[in-house]
């Protein structure tokens, strides 16, 4: 019994030694480390994260850069990851590690852009795209759109210049402009709804953007709103540790030379209190540009102020920032060319020749336009943009891995249009001139002279019918007018609008996070209350012009048939004071969605992630149209009978009212991602998205008929979209290959048509189906220390399954009953082709190169194929000099060898027959407009 007892006594001494040396083991392997993380100019690298690999015990560094981790197993693995920089992985043994993190290189660094969690390149299943400061400083570009042709995917119609551009992705190029896709700022769209107004009117690229991330279809559809074809968000920069800042000046010439271009930058920041845990950021730019296509005054002017507040703490962060913008800018017009094999400005043009009318500056009383106010008309104005803008951004960490953010934005936007849109040529010897200018009937002599001298281009007679059934006559008599090579007896159809628009958004997004060891849940609300307004006159008044450059506005007598002579345009040119009357509308939009995204790290190097997102959409408008009366006044404004370029009698019909909504049923997104890591330098990843696309404000305040707009219905565009991603990376090489599909389908066209009596109507509606198929590549090479080369190519074929367009009756009853529906199933889509950009780069000391060569493949023109618009190589060429760490020179060269490149056209046999592009089919008539790049020195 004694042994058997001491036996057992010492069977317990043992068992408890056993489990004394096994809790010492375990504090032996758990540890706390600590360290500081650091970019390579030595600045704390605040808020860089910090976790345990394959765990969700993790830390953010402080103000000071530094961390500290508790329960840290010996042995473990710490992933330091930081925006903008590569992502390191060391080990987690020893305290007062010291880390510092490269600035990335593009391909590998960690972006918050359309995924569910900040990631890298290399981890994330979704077609992704940056710029970062060092590329961004190297690129002269005209606009903040123009930055985007540097990525794979992404069709950037510049031509027009700073504002009123266009972007598609994967051959979704429907109504043009911005319709599939999400400009943002700092996380948040730049406007809740677009149509109205255009975001690159009010999205400036300058001194202060740190880089511009791009995602092309995939998960666009969850995480942006209304935004299937892709998501561009430019991210401004915040203060460092150390006061710092750059001010940059652009000086040079555009056009043919003579034109002056005078910019400014700068970007300041720095900490604001001891502990550097508060910084501020400040820039903004201002310039003063003649215009690569000078009118004969200003083209552009203006500047924006940018500034941001950050407070940083434990867990988390509270950013503060406004934006103030003041500019005047307008778009540029077309361009008269010539031969479709071969485009080449027509004689008497070049490639900067400017047919906006030269400066013109009138009032229109308001007891012609029937407002409570006079329009003071000023050409010199161009388009005025104004933008006031604040809200906040917080982040905070709860522990255990959840984690909250709240995006806030209020702004106030307007702009105001004072840039004619349409200059076509007009044939002053057929009806369209008579009636357009609201003459036909009027018979007589019309005589066409110069207001500043007086000096006569000759006479058109407008004469009745010769007999029964026969037509209007109009009999040209010594008529010369300038451009006869152009277009026969024709002017400019200068047209003078005015437009003033708003747009005051409220803006909210709130995501919550939970991370867990191998997965992350991400659940968010996106709201957005627009308040819209419009005053619109289409146009005030109208001029016509002479045809050349810089054309001159031509003045128009009438003499009636019993010998009465009156004055159709004042002694500026200007006719028909008051337009056709104003459109006025005002709008509320409310939009509100729910998302949820999922991702899951199965293994180290398999993640699969998947979201949803349902939104609804809701428009309450009020909108009044003109009313003229007939007949015109007899004496008109001045009190002078014989003046009838101010007798219009304009006032307005009733207002009416609308309201339509899509509910989360109709407008429901989906998307199911997988990427597979095979070693350090190669991954793959697939994935399908399905998105769901409202109307913009263009579908619902039309021009031309607001009733008939407001009686059609609401419907989502369907788009569906399968990719492949190839993605290899190693010290001196990054290739990224995305192959992919997209069906946008559910495209309603909706036209208008005008009846004898001059009421409109809409023929049936039908709807179209484009499919396309392509592929992506972004690469980078390292072929030396000193040389490198970027390249960025789009290879892409896009087939109308289903396309149908009504052309208009010959006949005048008031039915669509003779109209003609004309198919084009099968044809090939418009204004898609290939596009590449290959840019080497050279370096060596203080001394840099590159050299910006893009191809544009040829495109259809229309999705009738009358003809390919033709491809062109274009070249931009960038130099610098870096002297010291405070100084350095840049010089560029925009269009080096002066490519006269078409991006956009007009159909042939002037105004109204140049709208009509898609009913369009070559003949023997070779004359066209087209927009093309631009010369430009820097």
């Amino acid at each position: 019994m004694k042994k058997l007892l001491q036996t057992s006594v010492t069977g317990v001494k043992a068992l408890f030694c056993l489990l004394f040396l096994g809790i010492s083991a375990l504090n032996l392997s758990a540890q706390t480390v600590s360290g500081t993380v650091k970019a390579e100019n030595g600045d704390p690298l605040v808020g860089a994260s910090v976790l345990v690999k394959g765990t969700s015990n993790g830390t953010i560094a402080d103000a000071n850069g530094t961390f500290t981790l508790k329960d840290v197993a010996k042995g473990s693995t710490l992933v330091v990851s930081f925006i903008g920089f590569n992502t390191q992985e060391i080990n987690a043994d020893g305290s007062n590690l010291f880390i510092v993190l490269k600035e990335s290189d593009a391909l590998d660094e960690v972006v918050v852009t359309g995924v569910f969690d900040p990631r890298t390149r290399m981890q994330a299943s979704v077609a992704i795209s940056t710029l970062n400061s060092v590329q961004l400083e190297r690129i002269v570009s005209n606009s903040s759109v123009d930055l985007l042709k540097n990525m794979p995917g992404v069709y950037v119609n510049s031509a027009k210049g700073e504002v009123g551009n266009s972007i598609y992705t994967r051959g979704l190029n429907y109504n043009g402009g911005f319709f599939y896709v999400s400009m943002q700022e700092d996380g948040l769209p730049v406007m809740g709804i677009s149509g109205l107004m255009q975001p690159d009117g009010f999205l400036r690229a300058d001194a202060t953007i740190q880089r511009v991330e791009s995602v092309r279809g995939g998960t666009a559809s969850i995480l942006g709103p209304n935004a299937p074809g892709g998501i561009f968000n430019y991210v401004s920069k915040k203060g460092g540790q150390t006061f710092g800042g750059e001010v940059r000046t652009r000086v040079g010439m555009e056009g043919d030379g003579k034109n002056l271009y005078l910019r400014g930058d700068f970007n300041i920041g720095g900490p604001l209190s001891k502990d550097k845990s508060l910084t501020y950021n400040v820039g903004g730019f201002y310039r003063n540009a003649d215009g690569p296509k000078n009118p004969g005054y200003k083209l552009s002017y203006g500047g924006q102020m940018k500034a941001n507040v950050i407070k940083q703490y434990k867990s988390g962060s509270l950013k503060v920032f406004a934006k103030l913008l003041d500019d005047n800018t307008a778009p540029f017009e077309f361009t008269p060319s010539v031969d479709f094999a071969k485009p080449r400005p027509a004689d008497g043009f070049n490639n900067t020749s400017s047919t906006l009318i030269q400066s013109l500056e009138f009032t229109i009383p308001k007891a012609v336009t029937g407002l409570d106010k006079d329009i003071n008309y000023d050409t010199k104005k161009v388009q005025a943009y104004n933008e006031i803008a604040a809200g906040f951004n917080w982040e905070q960490r709860f522990g255990e891995g959840w984690s909250f953010s709240n995006n806030f934005k209020v702004s106030k936007k307007d702009v105001i249009n004072q840039t004619t849109s349409v200059v076509f040529p007009f044939r002053v010897d057929q009806v369209t001139f008579f009636g357009v200018s609201g003459n036909v009937g009027r018979f007589g002599t019309y005589e066409f002279f110069d207001p500043s001298s007086g000096k006569s281009y000759g006479t058109v007679q407008h004469l009745p019918p010769a007999g029964a059934g026969q037509p209007l006559r109009f009999i040209p008599n010594n008529l010369s007018l300038p451009g006869s090579g152009i277009l026969q007896n024709a002017l400019f159809y200068n047209p003078n609008p005015y437009t003033e628009n708003g747009l005051n958004d409220v803006m909210n997004q709130a995501t919550i996070t939970k991370k867990l060891s191998n997965m992350t849940f991400t659940g968010g609300l996106y709201y957005v209350s627009s308040e819209v307004s419009r005053l619109s006159f289409v146009p005030t008044s109208q001029t016509f012009a002479t045809i050349e450059n810089q054309p001159k506005t031509v003045g128009v007598r009438y003499t009636t048939l019993g010998g009465v002579k009156y004055k159709l345009t004042n002694d500026q040119g200007i006719m028909n004071m008051g337009g056709a009357g104003f459109y006025k509308n005002s709008a509320t939009i409310n939009q509100a969605a729910l998302f949820l995204g999922h991702t899951w790290d199965i293994t180290p190097n398999l993640n699969v992630d998947w979201g949803i997102r349902a939104e609804n959409f809701r428009i309450k408008s009020k909108f009044t149209t003109p009313k003229r009366t007939t007949p015109d006044s007899k004496l008109g404004a001045d009190g002078d009978s014989l003046t009838l370029y101010d007798n219009r009698n304009l006032s307005s019909n009733p207002e009416q009212s609308f309201d339509k909504k899509l509910g989360m049923s109709d407008i429901f997104s989906y998307s199911l991602g997988l990427n597979y890591k095979i070693n350090n330098n190669l991954a793959i990843y697939g994935r399908f998205s399905q998105g769901r696309k409202t109307p913009d404000l263009s579908y619902f305040m039309d021009f031309a008929n607001q009733q008939l707009t407001s009686s059609i219905a609401v419907e989502a565009q369907s788009i569906q979209m399968a990719e492949l991603g190839l993605k290899f990376k190693n010290d001196k090489v990054s290739l990224f290959v995305t192959p992919f599909y997209t069906l946008a389908d559910n495209i309603p066209n909706f036209q208008i048509f005008q009846n004898a009596d001059a009421t409109n109507y809409a023929p049936p509606r039908v709807y179209q189906k484009i499919r396309t198929t392509g592929l992506e590549l972004e690469g980078n090479i390292a072929i030396s220390k000193n040389f490198s080369i970027r390249a960025v190519a789009t290879l892409q074929k896009s087939i109308a399954d289903s396309f149908s367009v009504f052309l208009s009756r010959t006949a005048n009853t008031p039915t669509f009953n003779d109209d003609t529906l004309v198919t084009y199933h099968g044809r090939n889509n418009d204004n898609i082709g290939t596009m590449i950009m290959i840019t080497p780069t050279f370096t060596t000391g203080n001394f840099f190169a590159s050299l910006n060569i893009q191809y544009m493949g040829e495109r259809w023109a229309n999705v009738g194929n009358a003809f390919k618009l033709p491809a062109f190589t274009s070249m931009d060429l960038n130099l610098g000099y870096t002297f010291n760490k405070r100084f350095q020179l840049n010089a560029s060269i925009n269009n080096l060898v002066n490519t006269y490149g078409v991006m956009s056209w007009a159909a042939p046999g002037g105004f109204p027959a140049s709208l009509d592009t898609q009913g369009f089919t070559k003949a023997a008539d070779t004359f066209w407009l087209c927009q093309q790049k631009h010369h430009h020195r820097q």
